[in-house]
């Protein structure tokens, strides 16, 4: 009982390893593992962060500021009451001389009352910023898909190509077996069975490329996805799709951004031409103070409202700023329209091969059925002696480029609908 318990644990064991193993791949898990393993899409962490602590600065404007200043100075000349022109006062009094050494430490509070709405479009610039790096990181991570593309459907054309080599093995061993019985029946020449045994051993040695291949592929994309894939993964092979006209690349959002924040900008001036209203509280200690004719060192402050207006930001900020950022519209536009411009041509090609590639495959499958019969009328002839073995392996052969060809336009017909739905952002 006990042999028996510790048999099914490993057979369990066992089993879970295998499931663990033998997973299989979609194109759109490709799609997403690989933008989440790719190094740059940790920036988009840092971009989130950098945009919460530029706008959490900027709106720390509104809160009261706080500013310290000291100075110690000593000066030619101060103000003397003796040299006044009224003389001296009566009783031999006399008015106090300033100091030529004064001394001022300052504490100062400015509160914004109305700042034109400078600090609400300096967030928003920060937050729009924050919003083109990421559509920058999605751009970029974006064109991933070429390189999963690539490595999914090269992967595919190889499995097939695998399944071909069994199956044309498969044709070379009846031969062998038909021949074997032959030469044992005195109707066939050892000469004829060697003949046959070398093509088998051609089609192991495809067999070895095309498995050597394989593994590259798959270290590849594990690499790129960050998945550990052996020879039990398997890739599913999507399904064919409808090609659509319309583009949704992230470029085009990438676009409509920059513009967004040109016009950010444009309010920027405007707010930057109005006047600015705040508070202050300034409190002094020092000498002399306000009241000139005491010098003795003491506290002294100040309140107030403060006006301040740049009217020189008129003639800048309606002419040259403005006419700068219609000219960066102006950019964006030229940028647009080129990038739709190339990727219409693009998807006029892919639309043109995906035409190619159906035309072809109609005609793939008459020469395989083709193939196919000649190929079954040549293994009966080889069984009766008609033909021989060199004119066999000669129809194995030529049905095998064929099923060969079909499978490699099949692969590329599915390859150019996904490029083409990759170009097109669908």
């Amino acid at each position: 009982m006990k042999r028996v318990v510790i048999l099914i644990g490993v057979w369990i064991g066992a089993t879970s390893t295998w499931a663990q193993s033998a997973r299989s791949l979609t194109l759109e898990e490709c799609y997403v593992l690989a933008q989440e393993n790719y190094p740059l899409s940790k920036q988009r962490a840092l971009i989130q962060k950098t945009r919460d602590y530029s706008v959490a600065n900027a709106a720390k404007g509104y809160l009261p500021q706080l500013a310290f200043s000291g100075q110690a100075t000593y000066q030619s000349q101060t103000i003397d009451f003796s040299e006044s022109p009224l003389g001296s006062l009566p009783l031999g009094a006399s008015l106090p001389k300033i100091s030529k050494d004064q001394y001022k430490v300052t504490g100062q509070i400015d509160q914004v009352i109305y700042d034109g709405g400078v600090i609400q479009y300096t967030q928003q610039t920060r937050q729009s910023d924050a919003v083109i790096q990421e559509q920058n990181l999605n751009v970029n991570l974006y064109a991933l898909r070429d390189r999963v593309n690539n490595l999914f459907f090269g992967l595919a054309l190889i499995e097939e190509q695998r399944k071909l080599a069994d199956l044309r093995k498969s044709d070379i061993q009846q031969g062998v077996d038909r021949t074997q019985g032959a030469l044992a029946n005195g109707t066939s020449f050892r000469s004829n069975l060697n003949e046959l045994k070398a093509e088998l051993i051609r089609v192991d040695q495809n067999t070895t490329e095309l498995n050597a291949m394989r593994r590259a592929y798959v270290t590849m994309l594990g690499a790129l996805i960050n998945q550990t894939l052996d020879e039990n993964t398997t890739l599913i092979r999507p399904q064919s799709v409808t090609l659509s006209t319309q583009i949704n690349r992230p470029e085009l959002i990438l676009f409509e951004s920059q513009k967004r924040i040109y016009d950010v900008q444009e309010n920027q001036l405007r707010a930057a031409s109005r006047p600015k209203v705040s508070a202050f509280f300034q409190e002094n200690y020092g000498r002399p103070t306000f009241n000139i004719i005491n010098n003795t060192v003491d506290f002294f402050w100040m309140g107030g409202i403060r006006i301040n207006w740049a009217l020189s930001s008129f003639y800048t900020t309606r002419r040259n700023d403005r006419q700068l950022l219609n000219v960066n519209r102006q950019q964006v536009d030229v940028q647009r329209e080129t990038f739709l411009f190339n990727t219409n041509l693009s998807m006029v090609q892919q639309r043109s091969d995906v035409q190619k590639y159906q035309e072809l495959i109609e005609q793939d499958n008459q020469i395989v059925e083709l193939r196919s019969s000649v190929k079954t009328s040549a293994n009966a002839q080889l069984q009766n002696g008609v033909i021989t073995t060199h004119d066999y392996i000669a129809q194995v052969n030529a049905e095998n480029e064929a099923r060969q060809s079909l499978a490699l336009h099949q692969i590329q017909l599915l390859q150019v609908q996904y490029n083409h739905k990759t170009t097109s952002g669908n």
